[in-house]
């Protein structure tokens, strides 16, 4: 699987330098360079959808293991940063924010039940943004076969959530983690959420808190109708203005366009046709949607490889606080006793008995 996952990487990576060359290298980065000293301020703007999402992750921990705010952005970010970087299929970085979160004293079984509430939540919400999406593409260009596309889509997208919390509510969701843990080396993940039945009770407790669910869908569904501010930031330096619908417009379908690519790492080449495709129906030339679809590549790269380095330093602490752990364990224990000397040779009547 990971083998397929490089193969798309170098296929999306090669897809963006086609489409850049065809569309004139020199115009796509000289939009790009026009945006100047604005990065700074696409990537604060892009942060605060991130920490939003970071908060309302949070409420899905009960109280008498919640962690701090800042622990819960800290690990937020970094999933953020393991989903666009890492060839991982965007669950990568959920997998991380739930061992981080044991990392730093969680149950595993809340945290991992907190990881799948998040992201069926999220799935939802973002299947109710690219509605948006789709109700302001009909409004600029009528009913049209994109439009149609992508509502069919969307339609399949609700039907596999709501198989999704049916089968969450009726604890087979477990029952595949278990299933995936015996054909997985090992049984690390099992082990970490402390057995199937454990995640299974858990996400069943979680979604009796309606009131928790209700206020991470809707700062959900707030952070996605934020991440537009991103667009119209970039687009703005580069000396372009768009309404806020154009704005929320192309946000949407291309995140919705991301998570259909999902073997693709990062979306990469998929994200800059659409984008080509989107700007032309809001007046973008393809040198400026592309180049907008660079500013966003960029700005993964500043937020994502500190957070890819962050990830590496708390694996490195936990694995040498783990073998501080075991050498403590061993000097408690004492030095082990030396084992009986070997009996010598048995003598009877002055000979040696064999």
């Amino acid at each position: 699987m990971r083998r397929w996952g490089y193969i798309a990487l170098i296929v999306g990576i090669a897809l963006v330098i086609g489409l850049v060359v065809f569309q004139g290298a020199g115009d796509v980065a000289a939009a790009v360079a026009a945006v100047s000293w604005g990065i700074a301020v696409v990537v604060l703007v892009r942060l605060v959808p991130i920490m939003l999402d970071g908060y309302v992750w949070r409420l899905l921990f009960l109280k008498e293991h919640r962690p701090s705010v800042l622990t819960a952005l800290w690990a937020r970010w970094i999933g953020e940063s393991v989903n666009t970087l890492v060839p991982a299929f965007q669950v990568g970085g959920a997998v991380v924010r739930s061992r981080l979160m044991v990392m730093r004293g969680v149950p595993g079984r809340v945290a991992g039940a907190s990881v799948v509430v998040d992201l069926t939540l999220s799935t939802i919400t973002l299947l109710f943004f690219t509605l948006v999406g789709i109700g302001l593409l009909m409004a600029h260009h009528g009913e049209s076969e994109i439009a149609r596309a992508i509502g069919y889509c969307v339609a399949g997208g609700f039907v596999v959530v709501i198989l999704l919390c049916v089968f969450q509510q009726r604890g087979l969701f477990g029952r595949i983690m278990g299933l995936a843990a015996r054909f997985a080396r090992g049984r690390a993940w099992d082990n970490a959420i402390g057995g199937a039945q454990a995640l299974d009770e858990a996400v069943l407790d979680l979604y009796r808190h309606r009131w928790l669910l209700a206020g991470n869908a809707a700062g959900q569904l707030a952070a996605w109708t934020l991440g537009a501010a991103e667009v119209y930031a970039a687009l703005y330096f580069m000396g372009y203005e768009i309404s806020i619908a154009d704005a929320l417009l192309i946000e949407s379908l291309i995140l919705a366009t991301r998570t259909a690519a999902f073997f693709v790492p990062g979306a990469l080449g998929v994200q800059e046709g659409v984008m080509v495709l989107l700007g032309s129906m809001v007046g973008l030339g393809p040198e400026v949607a592309l180049a907008l679809s660079l500013v966003k590549r960029v700005r993964e790269l500043v937020i994502g490889v500190p957070g890819l380095l962050a990830w590496q330093l708390a694996e490195g602490k936990n694995l040498l606080s783990r073998g501080g752990a075991r050498r403590r364990a061993g000097d408690a224990q004492g030095p082990s006793p030396e084992p009986p000397a070997a009996a010598g040779p048995i003598v009877r009547g002055g000979r040696r008995a064999l």
